[in-house]
């Protein structure tokens, strides 16, 4: 029974901690405001753990107010979205500590924004209803609209006007797929709705696909797909390093959103709306891996490149996703982890690398030396052959699980050459912006910008994670394919949601 209440703790303990930060606090404010925000994340890593320990082998089911399925709003908690919610935490902790040293003071209400942020991730992430994910949806974009305007600028104005039009608009579109398929079927509760989906044929199941496709055209907006993505280099590149850290779990939403409604609402046993939208997957998955790699390159600003990385991140997984294996699944679950933990961590270098260079910021042109050359650079170093996939570094596991994904010749055919092609448009550019930065570098006095070594460490922690995830990546190889299993067969999920006699 207390396992149980462990599915709505990740959502309390930042809701509650936010409205802890929005109230008046003395003379020095920030200063509690801050230690509530680092408490409420490590509490936030201790329960995340616990729930993904409870959940790893049984879904845990929480109806609110008791109010059962599928008439009553639920939580769930599985091995994919526990997961997803150990992440987040586990990001959350090293870039808010980051964020303490001074730039949650360039706007107002950073700490509680962050919080905020936090529950609409999480949320999205444990939620068992269509309409409730619609809902943190808009919690976690109202947040990230005041978070990419944090500090102001008239960059940071035009990139987030873009963004918000855009997500208005998905979120417009994702009430009208809603409104199709709880017209169609009468229930938006996941678990309900596979069934009733599979069940459907004729136009019925000719408006189920509409709906259905109207949530992938929602969810590849916020993941960045083809042809939706431009919205995140400029967002992702003229916000703070800090703010762009956290985004780098945003895009995942929208991939989890993806894995999550297209195995269980559209997968194999969904009747005539079975596999609906793979095929689109793959062509647009490919061409998103395609346009990021040629952004890299083309790139003369190193946010920006690092921007790109994340769109290749993006076309990656969603390709590997529409091969509908559970090695792909398992494969995609992997390189997540990899790709969100490094590139936070080069948007934060990148964050002190440009202030230490002064007036050259972060453009990849030769500046002066920095006051930390030594540490920034070996930190580079270590992040870029990561984030490559260069051995011994999770990067090359997690291509090389992509790569194997790949088992048809059509498939071989085309994904190889992209993923082994676009590592070798990114080890190029990243080589350059490397050289530039840290070699040719003007002689004479180095700049006097300094960072205190403790807010390097947040780096230093993101960068060990990524250790982690190699020298335990045996285990956690098998997880995700535990992951991946219940993925491709949710008949545990629909049980634990709806009981037994519901269950396929």
């Amino acid at each position: 029974m207390l396992s149980q209440h462990l599915v709505i703790l990740p959502l309390l303990i930042p809701m509650v901690t936010a409205l802890l930060q929005l109230l008046p606090w003395g003379e020095n404010p920030q200063r509690y405001r801050r230690a509530l925000g680092m408490l409420s994340c490590t509490v936030l890593i201790v329960c995340a753990t616990f729930l993904l320990t409870e959940s790893a082998s049984t879904p845990l089911v929480y109806a609110l107010g008791s109010w059962q399925a599928p008439y009553g709003i639920v939580l769930v908690a599985d091995g994919l979205s526990s997961l997803m919610v150990l992440l987040t935490a586990v990001l959350a902790f090293p870039v808010l500590w980051f964020a303490c040293y001074g730039e949650d003071n360039l706007g107002s209400h950073f700490q509680a924004l962050f919080q905020f942020q936090l529950l609409g991730i999480i949320g999205a992430f444990l939620t068992g209803d269509l309409f409730n994910l619609f809902v943190f949806f808009e919690v976690l974009l109202i947040s990230s609209y005041a978070l990419l305007m944090h500090g102001g600028g008239k960059l940071k104005l035009r990139a987030t006007l873009h963004y918000v039009l855009l997500n208005l608009t998905g979120s417009a579109v994702f009430l009208i797929s809603l409104g199709v398929l709880y017209g169609i079927t009468g229930t938006l509760n996941m678990a309900d709705l596979a069934i009733k989906i599979a069940a459907l044929e004729g136009d019925n199941a000719s408006i189920a696909r509409a709906g259905g496709l109207l949530l992938l055209i929602v969810f590849a907006l916020k993941a960045a797909l083809l042809p939706l993505y431009f919205w995140l280099p400029q967002a992702y590149a003229m916000t703070t390093g800090t703010v762009a850290a956290l985004f780098a779990i945003m895009t995942k939403v929208g991939i989890y959103a993806i894995i999550r409604v297209f195995t269980l609402l559209f997968g194999d046993d969904a009747g005539a709306a079975a596999l609906l939208g793979y095929d689109w997957l793959w062509w647009l998955g490919l061409g998103t891996l395609a346009i990021g790699a040629i952004g890299v390159l083309g790139s003369r600003d190193l946010r920006l490149v690092i921007s790109y990385l994340v769109v290749i991140s993006v076309g990656t997984m969603l390709t590997v996703f529409s091969m509908n294996s559970e090695r792909s699944i398992s494969a995609v679950m992997y390189y997540m982890l990899h790709s969100t933990l490094i590139t936070a961590a080069l948007f934060l270098l990148v964050d002190v690398i440009a202030k230490q260079r002064g007036k050259t910021a972060s453009r990849i042109i030769k500046g002066r030396r920095m006051a930390q050359h030594a540490a920034l650079g070996i930190m580079f170093f270590i992040a870029a052959i990561a984030i490559i996939g260069m051995p011994p570094f999770s990067g090359f596991i997690g291509k090389l699980l992509i790569l194997e994904a790949a088992r048809t010749g059509a498939q071989v055919a085309l994904l190889w050459p992209l993923v082994l092609g676009s590592t070798f448009l990114v080890m190029v550019a990243l080589s350059r912006a490397g050289s530039r930065m840290f070699w040719h570098t003007f002689d004479g006095k180095p700049g006097d910008v300094t960072h205190p070594q403790s807010q390097l460490i947040p780096i230093g922690m993101l960068l060990a994670a990524i250790v982690g995830i190699t020298v335990f990546a045996d285990v956690i190889n098998q997880f995700v394919e535990r992951i991946a299993y219940d993925a491709m067969h949710p008949a545990a999920y629909i049980e634990a949601v709806l009981g037994g006699p519901h269950a396929k």
